[in-house]
């Protein structure tokens, strides 16, 4: 604790901080938004179980969906 004191009083290197960027990587050229959705306890569970089959994460399958919509 008292090294992140001590950092922050004798300030921070600006540039450094920007180069490291901060939060999550993009997942590709353009930006991706949040989109809260709500389900069913049934449906998550067929969620998650499409997932599971196919080794994907939750959040994977969801994205994926839409692509599925559209062939």
């Amino acid at each position: 604790m008292q090294k992140w004191a001590d950092q922050a009083e004798a300030g921070y290197d600006v540039e450094e901080l920007k180069r490291r960027g901060r939060g999550r990587p993009g997942r590709g050229a353009e930006p991706m938004q949040v989109i809260a959705v709500r389900l069913t306890a049934e449906k998550i569970s067929a969620l998650d179980a499409f997932a599971a089959r196919e080794h994907l994460s939750r959040s994977e399958a969801i994205r994926r969906a839409p692509a599925g919509y559209a062939a």
